[in-house]
């Protein structure tokens, strides 16, 4: 249970601040993934459903990040600015 915590808190503050965003998108697209599939995989339950709905589209968010990076005003792009 603290390791879930300290990936979900760590990975966010990443995404939000763009220091390894990619990564840290990545690995929070597979948790959502992972939740999803593990915890909300009654689909008797419209609730569950939603919820199985939510997180498919929480890591459909993040792969977009993955994919296409992060903006002009990350960290990693601030940094790599001003080494080149």
């Amino acid at each position: 249970m603290p390791l879930v915590i300290i990936i979900e808190v760590l990975s966010g503050l990443a995404v939000i601040v763009g220091c390894k965003a990619r990564l840290a998108a990545f690995i929070l697209a597979g948790f959502s993934l992972v939740s999803a599939f593990v915890f909300h995989a009654n689909f008797t339950d419209q609730m569950q459903f939603i919820l199985f709905m939510k997180n498919l589209g929480l890591a459909g968010g993040l792969l977009l990040l993955v994919s296409h990076g992060t903006g002009a005003y990350a960290l990693d792009n601030r940094l790599e600015s001003e080494i080149v």
